[in-house]
């Protein structure tokens, strides 16, 4: 069964797929990938635009079931339950994770793994709501983490990469469900970082080659209203979020000329609503039109640095870019290969419209970023090696000896993790 991700910059036609229904099937078939000497990734929904989940041998979709199992503040879930479907579950119940990131269309477990973090100076990446997991390791034991059992092992297999094992429940703690106030406005730039540490939940998107930033403010809030209406949210998400973006990029790579006059109008016609709704349907938005993506974590204070060297490559290398630069902000995380591991942490995310040449744009930001201690993000592209990235964090040997010892043979190996963590047992 041939497989490609969403943005289809990477594919693969592994030699069998499984489809597991629950924990047992897992181990069987990592059993049987054993037998047969092959290799075994998990495959989520393909949101990742690095090769994470790349399966060149047996590919494993962990189960999905749509069942929680909910005890106080603690909710067990399939690995392979899509956020969307876990974030109305939990809204059924009364419950919701605190913080999510700006799209719901991941597994959980791919949502952890990579990384996903979501924005907020006072808050954490999903990842840090893990209480407990399960997982089958590559001799096709069943393995439960907890603070009681393993808690070592569940400290790294939180932002894991798929790299220890094959994830087929997690425990999360959640929080009372709650609502949003959500006020969305173009602001002049300078303005758009003293929003970052004046919300719960902010972010700014900068549309390159102009002074203009979308806004995003969110709030917990026990009012009722304002409310966006469904005409109103297809006019914000599907005509203007979604169909005049998509023409615009469009327009954009034919007429380069164009685009910061484009670039304008789109950063006012973005960023223009104020409303309350569940907190999911706030924290995430539809992403129709397709790109590709690179986002580095830099230390916090070091944003405006990084800022202005990022305005410095787009002036040199993004002069037909139509897509904006999404700023976000989280605090500092205990989790070895979490991108906020150790440190409070700014996000700045670059794209570009699906086929349009990317390697000189996202190649000069890169520069910027690692000069400043950047830590790339697991599952969007770049070009980081094990040597480098073991640099930048302290828990990386940690986390590759843990690797090691949990899969001396390479099971769970491939291209990418090979070259972002090193091959078992060579020394990197």
């Amino acid at each position: 069964m041939s497989w490609a991700n969403w943005a289809g910059n990477q594919r693969t036609d592994p030699r069998r797929t499984v489809v597991a229904r629950d924990a047992g099937e897992v181990a069987e078939a990592v059993k049987a990938a054993a037998r047969d000497g092959l290799r075994v990734k998990a495959l989520g929904t393909g949101h990742s635009f690095t090769g994470i989940a790349v399966a060149d041998d047996v590919a494993v979709r962990p189960p999905a079931a749509p069942v929680i199992t909910l005890d106080g503040a603690l909710a067990t879930v399939p690995a392979g339950l899509p956020l969307h479907r876990l974030n109305e579950l939990l809204w059924e119940r009364g419950r919701a994770l605190p913080n999510l990131g700006d799209i719901d269309a991941q597994t959980i477990a791919g949502a952890i793994s990579t990384g996903t973090h979501g924005t907020g100076a006072g808050f954490h990446g999903i990842a840090s709501q893990v209480r407990a997991l399960e997982m089958v390791l590559a001799d096709g034991t069943l393995l439960r983490c907890s603070a009681d059992e393993n808690p070592e092992i569940l400290r790294a297999a939180r932002v894991g990469l798929g790299a220890l094992g094959i994830l087929t429940s997690l425990t999360l703690e959640t929080v009372p469900a709650f609502r949003l106030h959500a006020v969305e406005r173009a602001v002049p730039l300078a303005q758009a970082f003293e929003l970052l540490d004046g919300a719960e939940h902010a972010e700014f998107y900068w549309f390159p080659h102009t002074e203009v930033a979308a806004t995003k403010r969110n709030d917990r809030t026990h009012a009722a209203g304002p409310v966006r209406g469904r005409a109103a949210e297809w006019i914000g998400d599907d005509l203007l979020g979604n169909g005049a973006f998509g023409l615009a990029c469009r327009l954009g790579a034919r007429l380069p000329g164009a685009v910061p006059g484009l670039n304008r109008l789109m950063a006012a016609q973005m960023a223009a609503a104020e409303y309350v709704d569940r907190s999911y349907r706030v924290f995430c938005s539809p992403r129709r039109v397709r790109f590709l993506e690179m986002e580095y974590a830099v230390p916090r204070e070091a944003l405006p640095e990084a800022f202005a060297g990022l305005r410095a490559a787009v002036d040199r290398h993004g002069r037909a870019v139509t897509f904006p630069v999404e700023v976000r902000v989280t605090g500092a995380d205990d989790i070895p290969l979490s991108t906020a591991s150790g440190r409070d942490t700014a996000y700045l995310a670059v794209h570009v419209f699906r086929g349009r040449p990317h390697e000189a744009y996202f190649g000069a930001v890169e520069a910027v970023m690692t000069a400043l201690g950047g830590r790339p993000h697991w599952g969007k592209l770049h070009t980081r090696t094990a040597a480098q990235l073991r640099e930048v964090y302290p828990g990386f040997e940690e986390f590759v000896a843990l690797r090691d010892r949990l899969d001396p043979e390479g099971r769970f190996r491939n291209a990418y993790l090979d070259r972002v963590l090193g091959v078992p047992g060579e020394a990197v």
